[in-house]
């Protein structure tokens, strides 16, 4: 083994250590996210980069949209694996408004090809009790 073999061999831990200490720093924080308003629904935006449909969960809990993604590292012939810096487990939750009246069984996700996620959640129209509803002719 020559010199300049153990320095690339040292190189080569000391960034695999980085790369792994990046990626958990990438999967303690959350997904970036936005949320927009309409007149008929909410739009929450995610950022997932690298996802497919199989890898995102999607769910409505306590007024709050939460996303998991559980994404994989692809294999590239010829390639060996240098810098692991991409988390592979990534959390994101939206909080919406405290007086938002959505109907959650309606929502859609989308996953895009630019590397979000849109969760569409519906509000919920007034209901009007139409025992209690007086008919007007005109």
């Amino acid at each position: 083994m020559t010199l300049r073999d153990i320095g690339r061999s040292v190189g080569n831990a000391v960034l695999q250590r980085v790369g792994r200490a990046a990626s958990k720093v990438q999967e303690s924080k959350p997904l970036p996210v936005d949320l927009l308003e309409s007149d008929d629904a909410y739009l929450v935006v995610f950022d997932a980069p690298g996802a497919t449909g199989s890898d995102v969960q999607v769910r409505y809990a306590d007024g709050a949209v939460h996303v998991r993604i559980d994404r994989f590292r692809d294999f590239y012939d010829g390639f060996e694996m240098v810098f692991p810096g991409r988390g592979l487990s990534l959390d994101g939750t939206a909080d919406l408004p405290a007086d938002a009246m959505v109907d959650a069984e309606k929502a859609t996700a989308t996953l895009t090809e630019s590397g979000t996620l849109r969760v569409r959640v519906p509000k919920r129209g007034e209901e009007t009790d139409e025992s209690n509803a007086e008919s007007v002719e005109a």
